[in-house]
């Protein structure tokens, strides 16, 4: 009994199922309104599809608004991990520029492409003028990534690898060159794109963006 209380008073046990809990009301939210839409989606469902009464959702999250809000952030903010993971990898690419700028291409367009990412930038498309701040948070295409992106391109112009450049610009550019085709051939995410395509848009892009920015030719 004693430990119960112990337990109780430090709050250990009642924190963490909370975080628990509200972890699973984001991921639910995130499934409701990516198949209902903003509009359609209703908070009993997401209750539902949670596990947890409705009361529960609103002393979480207060409301429908805040609850969308920090369902795409969380979403978002799984997937802008894995591609920060890629772009530190830059550092350890040695002197390939090519395959460097290949194997980052490649992971920023696989998270690009997932799912996940295809509903977030569908919901937030058709809510911009009511989170229209929430377009910050996209993954790959958000500025927190486009800055990482150029933080790695300065240094690799500074080592000599390509020439002088504003790299804030660079790295615009070289996400541009990936996901332009992405969003053309895909079609807003509702045609799956192979693994073997996505790599032949990635060669593609960096075959472009290296005859723009290399420090000297290289083909191949």
């Amino acid at each position: 009994m004693s430990d119960v209380r112990v337990l109780s008073a430090t709050g250990r046990k009642p924190q963490r199922g909370r975080i628990d809990k509200r972890r699973a009301i984001l991921n639910a939210a995130f499934a409701v309104f990516s198949r209902q839409g903003y509009a359609q989606a209703c908070v009993n469902e997401i209750a539902a599809e949670a596990g947890v009464a409705k009361p529960t959702v609103y002393n979480h999250l207060t409301d429908k608004a805040n609850l969308f809000r920090h369902a795409i952030e969380a979403a978002a903010a799984t997937l802008t991990a894995e591609i920060m993971a890629a772009i530190e990898r830059m550092a350890d690419r040695g002197d390939d520029l090519r395959a460097m700028l290949e194997a980052v291409g490649h992971e920023l367009l696989r998270c690009y492409c997932d799912e996940r990412s295809w509903a977030m930038r569908r919901l937030l498309y058709a809510e911009v003028t009511r989170f229209p701040d929430l377009l910050d948070v996209l993954p790959v295409d958000g500025p927190g990534v486009t800055r990482a992106l150029a933080d790695r391109l300065a240094r690799l112009c500074i080592a000599g690898h390509i020439r002088p450049t504003d790299p804030d610009q660079a790295a615009e550019q070289f996400i541009s060159l990936l996901t332009g085709p992405v969003e053309s051939r895909s079609r807003f995410g509702t045609r799956p794109i192979a693994d073997e395509e996505l790599r032949d848009i990635v060669r593609a892009a960096v075959d472009t963006f290296m005859r723009a920015y290399a420090a000297s030719p290289q083909h191949g």
